[in-house]
């Protein structure tokens, strides 16, 4: 861990404590249903930049459960996630933030895919990825402070940014956590071939006497040291038996988590894996049945 690790972070916190968020929502006609209507919403993280997030409040009495998807390594914002049953909208506040640098959040920074890894990453003051947590953090807090949603109930999906929302910011409950970016990145990029890792020995080739800067950099972001700060409910789920990222892999991160932890390790199949998802949401809050989409059934 950084010696400054704890300073590095309680700044970011300060300097979006100090950020006003700014919350601009608007209905979006085309995306409501008979259970539920849409939103777009506008807020103002650490820079300042303007996000953009969707906002899914189910009709009828609440509050209501919520699920909020964090900042996600893509270019483009869904509503929910693809291949997610439209449905769940009717149980759940559903919250899907974009990033900086994401579609509707790409003014000024437009990102580029492949190559947002590496942004900035000579200077952990500079790295991309200092304004995407705070971006994480501030979606987060946002939607925990919605009147519809059951604040008991709040759970955060995502890869490595999701864990760090879920332990610096306020009000998630449950973490589903896919790490995919930051847990000993360079040894495990040097490893492989795959993106988004490739990223790193890419930048790498290009910058080899940048490899000390790129390693203090990524520190302060492995996961490894956020997982004792969670601890509520973890859903880990970890590549196939035999990946890079499977369950032996990130035993340091799953042992250190602090509240009850689930560990799955994918079958490559968004089918059953998002089985395993969707039930063990539904089983942490208190429901009979999981809401998946009709072809699954």
């Amino acid at each position: 861990m950084p010696a400054d690790f704890d300073d590095y972070w309680a700044a970011v916190l300060s300097e979006l404590l100090a950020t006003p968020a700014r919350p601009e929502v608007e209905l979006i006609p085309i995306r409501c249903t008979d259970f539920a209507d849409m939103y777009g919403v506008r807020l103002t993280s650490i820079g300042p930049y303007r996000l953009y997030a969707y906002l899914s409040i189910p009709k009828g009495d609440g509050p209501f459960p919520a699920i909020y998807w964090s900042p996600k390594y893509a270019s483009v914002l869904e509503t929910i996630p693809q291949g997610t049953a439209n449905f769940v909208r009717s149980r759940y506040v559903t919250f899907s933030c974009a990033g900086r640098g994401q579609r509707n959040a790409d003014q000024p920074f437009a990102a580029m895919f492949p190559g947002l890894l590496t942004t900035g990453i000579e200077s952990p003051e500079t790295y991309i990825f200092r304004g995407i947590a705070a971006d994480a953090i501030r979606g987060l807090e946002y939607v925990a402070s919605r009147p519809e949603v059951d604040t008991s109930k709040v759970v955060t999906i995502g890869n490595d940014v999701a864990l760090i929302a879920g332990a610096l910011g306020k009000g998630a409950t449950q973490l589903v956590v896919t790490p995919a970016l930051f847990f000993d990145t360079l040894r495990l990029a040097s490893q492989t071939s795959g993106y988004p890792l490739e990223e790193m020995n890419d930048y790498l080739r290009h910058s080899p006497l940048n490899r000390g800067d790129a390693q203090r950099t990524v520190g302060y972001f492995n996961p490894r040291w956020f997982a004792p700060k969670f601890d509520g409910s973890t859903l880990v789920m970890a590549q196939h038996t035999g990946g890079l990222l499977d369950a032996a892999g990130l035993a340091p991160v799953i042992e250190g988590l602090g509240g009850s932890t689930t560990v799955h390790e994918s079958q490559d199949s968004s089918y059953l894996d998002g089985l395993i998802l969707e039930r063990w949401i539904t089983a942490q809050f208190g429901f009979d049945e999981a809401i998946v989409p009709e072809h699954w059934q």
